[in-house]
């Protein structure tokens, strides 16, 4: 039973740590990167589609971005949503694909995206205390029911914070990382 606390607790702290690392791919870091177009879904003959199911993404140079879509009938809509979106890039379009060119990043600019890989980075530190919290919460009703010694719901509550503090390190580097990234010219 207590196994099961631990690795389904681990799971969850995994799938945390992916979901930041996934939530700050998106984020625009001021060279070309294709999943910053990951949020954008385009309405697809009455379908909601995200864009790179619609179209080959790539970057060919550090600050530009293409999109070549496979129906030509998209390009409008495309360019459209990416207007839209909170992305502040101006697409170009020759009829056959879109060209985005992505701005240097000021100084200004850099540090709001660092608040906000900051406050991603600690939004997901409390999501695996809570988890933390939890698994703590089921190993003292299992001592409480008589299921666990004293002895080992102590060391079983010391390996969850073990795993949590591994956690805890593993999004401190993901933000550093990212912050790094941000931060370089």
């Amino acid at each position: 039973m207590v196994s099961e606390v631990q690795k389904s607790s681990e799971e969850k702290m995994s799938k945390t740590v992916s979901l930041l690392k996934k939530e700050l791919s998106s984020l625009k870091a001021g060279r070309a990167n294709p999943s910053i177009l990951d949020k954008i879904v385009i309405d697809y003959y009455g379908t909601p589609t995200p864009i790179n199911q619609l179209a080959n993404i790539s970057a060919p140079e550090p600050r530009l971005l293409t999109i070549q879509p496979w129906d030509s009938k998209t390009l409008k809509n495309i360019e459209k949503e990416i207007l839209k979106s909170d992305l502040g890039l101006n697409p170009t379009n020759d009829g056959k694909m879109i060209r985005l060119s992505i701005p240097e990043l000021t100084e200004e600019t850099r540090k709001n995206i660092v608040k906000t890989i900051k406050k991603q980075g600690e939004e997901a530190k409390i999501a695996v205390r809570s988890v933390r919290r939890e698994a703590n919460d089921k190993i003292k009703a299992l001592k409480k029911d008589g299921d666990l010694a004293e002895d080992q719901a102590k060391k079983e509550e010391e390996d969850m914070q073990k795993l949590t503090d591994k956690f805890i390190e593993d999004i401190d580097k993901v933000v550093a990382n990212k912050e790094k990234e941000v931060m370089e010219i």
